[in-house]
This record gives structure tokens, C-alpha cells and sequence, in this order.
């Protein structure tokens, strides 16, 4: 991870339930839904064109085939189909975002198979293969850094301050208490705890408020010294 009063502000943006133009107005990156979990191709293709014209990055959010449950929930998916279906989504995107003017730079997992990447060397490798050479953001530890790191890939850590963590450093599941951090002050000071320890801040977009907890965020961390820009 690179030094210094630097730090990427990203959130989940193509998913159809938030203010994705708003968000684009105050994030450095994007993390974009590519159709396995949300979005589609008319979705993806407001959000390249709109990053294109405010210079915020584009990264692939690539997900389990699973709609129907947000991409939320564990599947058993065979490496070979795995790969397959990352390089879909991550070829749906690039097409997309090159039409706009941009391009897809890095690789953000979702859900269920952001933290099966975490430590299912598997499933990891199977998203690796269906990725390219693009870098990846995660979780400091994830055992897909790990891997990308030993393909020569780059890699970046991310921190969520509207999530809750356990105390072995993983994201609490969401549904128990504390799992959700919903205020603009508990937020503020959560990212500012987080930024100096990784190289992105990720804010969910579907959480309620998401545009003004990001604005918030970005004016603190900007206050704090700060430079905001894509990892």
C-alpha cells in the first residue's frame, strides 16, 4: 500500500436503488454492478458516461449469477463456470465503458463472493482467471490479494465505515446488531479512523442517506489532509 495523505473515496454504483449521478458528484472510483447481481447494460452505461465526464475511475463489481437475492447469498459455483462468468461481466463493462470514453481499471467482488474471495483460495483463483490483469480492491488479508499480488497484480486494501466489524477484522453480517453504521457523525469518524490503514474507503450505496454520508465523508477527510483520488 502506497504512503502518504492519499485515499480513494468508492461506492457501489449501477445497482438501480440509489442516487448513482449524486454519488458520482463526490466518490473517486466506482464500483459498478455488471448484471449478475444488478444493473444492466442501459444502467452500466449512464454510470461510464457520467464517471468519464467527472474522471472517476471505474472498477467491475463482479458478482455470483443471483438476482433474486442481491448477490448476497453463498453459492457453490464450479471454478470453471466462475471464470467464465467473470470474464462476461468484466467484458460487458469494458465494452461499455470504452464507448464512454473510459475503461475499466480495476476488479471489486460483491457480496457473498467478496467475502468467499476472502478466504477460498478456489473461488479466488477462478476470479483471478476470469479478470485478466486487471488490479483488485479487498479486504486487507483476503486470500485473492494475496493471489494477485502473486501474478504480479496490483492490488489495494479497502475499509468500510458504515459496516461494523468483528474482532478478527471481518465485516460483521449484516443482520446482527452493530452489523449497519448509520449515522453521518459515526460514519465521519469511522473513515477517518480507516483512512490512514488502507488505500480506499468504500461507502454503500444503498444505504439510506448514502449521497450526503459521502459528502461528509469526503469534506472530513479533505479537512483532515487528505487528497482524494482513485487508488
Amino acid at each position: 500500500m502506497e504512503q502518504g495523505r492519499r485515499v480513494d473515496l468508492n461506492a457501489d454504483l449501477g445497482e438501480e436503488i440509489t442516487d448513482d449521478r449524486g454519488l458520482l458528484a463526490v466518490v473517486t472510483s466506482a464500483n459498478v454492478a455488471c448484471g449478475y447481481h444488478a444493473g444492466s447494460r442501459e444502467v452500466m452505461t449512464a454510470v461510464c458516461a457520467e464517471a468519464a465526464i467527472r474522471g472517476v475511475a471505474v472498477g467491475a463489481q463482479v458478482s455470483y449469477a443471483d438476482r433474486e437475492n442481491f448477490g448476497r447469498v453463498a453459492l457453490d459455483v464450479p471454478a470453471r463456470v466462475l471464470t467464465e462468468q467473470v470474464a462476461d461481466q468484466v467484458g460487458t463493462l469494458q465494452q461499455i465503458a470504452v464507448a464512454e470514453g473510459t475503461h475499466v481499471r480495476y476488479l471489486k467482488p460483491h457480496g457473498a463472493l467478496y467475502h468467499r474471495v476472502a478466504i477460498d483460495e478456489d473461488q479466488a483463483g477462478a476470479v483471478l482467471a476470469g479478470s485478466g490483469e486487471l488490479p483488485v480492491l479487498g479486504m486487507p488479508g483476503a486470500v485473492i490479494l494475496k493471489l494477485a499480488r502473486g501474478l504480479g497484480r496490483r492490488t489495494g486494501h479497502e475499509g468500510f465505515p458504515d459496516r461494523g466489524y468483528t474482532d478478527l477484522g471481518t465485516l460483521m453480517p449484516r443482520g446482527e446488531p452493530g452489523a449497519l453504521i448509520e449515522t453521518t457523525p459515526e460514519i465521519v469518524t469511522a473513515a477517518l479512523a480507516l483512512a490512514d490503514s488502507v488505500d480506499s474507503v468504500c461507502l454503500h450505496g444503498d444505504t439510506a442517506d448514502a449521497v450526503a454520508h459521502a459528502h461528509a465523508v469526503r469534506r472530513a477527510l479533505s479537512d483532515a489532509g487528505f487528497a482524494l483520488e482513485p487508488w
